[in-house]
């Protein structure tokens, strides 16, 4: 059984075999950033408070890349000392090792505590605004017969077909909320993208990432709207922050 829990935005708490995973942890209050440059929404970041009593507690962290949406100061701070690995993509070890003492790169695939954690590609927008958003990753989280792919800050292109081909997931969670700059095409799902996965597996699909960042403009009405309007809607789960879905 595999549950994640939607904390806020891109932050979760994955709960595969024994072990919990903390991913993407952003832990600012809400209003307490300014808001991304170059978006038609002008509104203080993040846009809504965490949930009341988020149970922190995990057995290590995941990281897919290091923009402050997914690891702020605030997270750094709470979890600083709190002895806990930390695995990410080989280009962040460095500023990781700044504030964490167990960083732990994974170039390719990695075991811990019954889990094998396997990094996978992601683009993170399109021509050049996925090079400069770059460097960013996926993984895919494996434990027994099960297999959760976290697509991570990445819109639909071939590396994520190839990864549903080659690993086979059991789960899936993608980050939606079509985040996009005036000059930019989508840097994360739209929802045409969220419906390329849905038409190329058949696990169920988690989108989260969406309406706690003002950049990001697609909502989970917005993507449940659009979704309606194929046949994948019952395939995809829209979680509100705090909800758990059991997968």
């Amino acid at each position: 059984m595999v549950s994640v829990t939607l904390v806020r935005h891109a932050t979760l708490l994955v709960d595969l075999g024994d072990t919990r995973l903390l991913v993407d942890p952003m832990c600012s209050d809400s209003g307490v950033n300014p808001p991304i440059d170059g978006s038609p929404n002008d509104r203080r970041n993040p846009l809504c408070d965490l949930p009341e009593d988020v149970e922190w507690d995990a057995d290590a962290i995941v990281l897919t890349h290091l923009h402050h949406d997914h690891l702020d100061d605030p997270a750094r701070e709470r979890f600083a000392d709190a002895g806990l690995p930390v695995f990410c993509q080989p280009e962040d070890e460095a500023s990781l090792s700044e504030t964490f003492e167990d960083v732990r790169v994974v170039a390719e695939s990695v075991e811990f505590d019954g889990l094998t954690l396997t990094r996978t590609p992601a683009r993170h927008g399109h021509g050049e605004w996925a090079e400069r958003m770059a460097p960013v990753c996926g993984f895919v989280v494996e434990a027994s017969d099960e297999r959760l792919y976290l697509a991570g800050d990445t819109v639909w292109y071939d590396a994520v077909a190839e990864t549903l081909d080659d690993h086979d997931p059991t789960a899936v969670v993608v980050n939606a909320g079509a985040a996009q700059f005036e000059e930019s095409r989508p840097i994360t799902m739209a929802a045409e993208d969220v419906t390329a996965v849905c038409e190329h597996t058949d696990a169920p699909v988690v989108a989260v990432h969406m309406e706690a960042i003002n950049h990001c403009l697609l909502t989970r009405d917005g993507l449940a709207q659009a979704l309606a309007e194929t046949a994948h809607d019952g395939q995809v789960e829209i979680p509100d922050d705090g909800e758990t879905v059991e997968l």
